[in-house]
């Protein structure tokens, strides 16, 4: 494997570790009132890192099979810690394919980061021990076919979130807030 490669296995490794932090400290309650924004990052962090893989030519395994890396990382506590987290903001809807239909579904912020966890946490078992070209591999493929999507579809609930919060305040409390500010 080239050099290439496995500067880019231990840069993706390492935004894979910070995004499973990031959203396992968020899941933890620990700070709601910045989980929004610490999502929002780590969402787009982790899609700048996907869109690398995207956008090189296929990896190509040195084996011609996935090893079994062992059980998979339960991301059942993150998951919940989520949906409590998200209570009343959790589902959304979204098109399904916008290249192929207008089809609408419903989605879960929850599931969706949780999906994304599960995937890039699968690909640090096998860099972990030392394959790093399989899980370069398992993260491009499962970027393409799953958690690149299940991410997109986060940062935009999570931006629309955001949004919401910053821009649907009353007036007279902006206002007020203005004021304050000019005339400390």
């Amino acid at each position: 494997m080239s050099d290439e490669l496995t500067n880019l296995g231990e840069d993706f490794a390492r935004d894979a570790r910070t995004y499973l932090s990031s959203v396992s400290e968020v899941a933890s309650g620990a700070s709601p009132d910045t989980a929004i924004p610490i999502l929002l990052l780590a969402v787009s962090q982790v899609l700048v890192a996907g869109a690398r893989l995207g956008a090189i030519t296929d990896v190509v395994p040195d084996e011609r099979f996935e090893t079994d890396p062992g059980p998979d990382t339960d991301v059942d506590p993150v998951r919940q810690g989520l949906v409590s987290l998200f209570d009343g903001l959790d589902d959304y809807v979204h098109v399904v394919d916008p290249l192929v239909s207008a089809e609408v579904a419903t989605g879960s912020l929850s599931n969706d980061l949780a999906d994304v966890a599960a995937a890039l946490a699968h690909g640090l078992q096998h860099f972990e021990s030392g394959r790093v070209s399989e899980a370069l591999w398992w993260w491009q493929f499962s970027y393409l076919s799953s958690w690149g999507d299940s991410a997109t579809r986060a940062l935009r609930v999570l931006q629309a979130v955001l949004g919401h919060i910053r821009l649907d305040a009353d007036d007279d409390a902006v206002a007020e807030a203005e004021f304050d500010a000019l005339h400390p």
